[in-house]
């Protein structure tokens, strides 16, 4: 009865070990797409918002999301691409801020030969702006890879913040 135990882990874990060893690799447009996670407030020592964290996750089909250090000049100055709306009177306004919350993701393509990549990303934005009186915002925001393919552009939900 042993013997034959053995023999069926055998079988079993060569099945599996070669049904897992030639399954292919996620494939994913060349395109690139991501999809909102969340949204974290950040307050400061006087309990006002002044921070808050994007979660957002993508895929990407050739890999070629990320800016080297020497990416400086258009159109590679900036891959992650941030809007700032503020409810003004009930209607979200888009607010141009004296500087920009555009940021630059760092390259993120894999060696080997299979390109194809997924994963999160979270960036620190500023939400508060000192200059308005509104606590209600939002964000939308898209990324660019290397061949310039623009991804799907997400937005946040409400995020309302503590102004003083």
């Amino acid at each position: 009865m042993k013997f034959y135990s053995k023999i069926i882990f055998f079988i079993t874990g060569g099945l599996s070990l070669a049904f897992f060893s030639c399954s292919k690799p996620e494939t994913y447009p060349v395109i690139p797409f991501i999809s909102y996670q969340g949204f974290t407030l950040l307050l400061n020592e006087d309990s006002i918002t002044e921070r808050g964290i994007l979660q957002f996750s993508f895929t990407d089909g050739d890999g070629d999301i990320g800016l080297t250090q020497a990416d400086t000049l258009p159109p590679y100055d900036f891959n992650l691409y941030v809007t700032y709306f503020e409810k003004q009177n009930g209607i979200y306004k888009k607010v141009d801020l004296p500087s920009t919350l555009n940021a630059r993701i760092p390259v993120l393509t894999p060696s080997g030969n299979i390109k194809s990549i997924k994963g999160d990303i979270e960036d620190t934005l500023y939400v508060n702006n000192p200059a308005s009186t509104f606590d209600t915002i939002k964000f939308e925001v898209y990324i660019v890879d290397r061949a310039l393919h623009q991804s799907n552009v997400i937005e946040t939900p409400d995020i309302v913040i503590k102004k003083h």
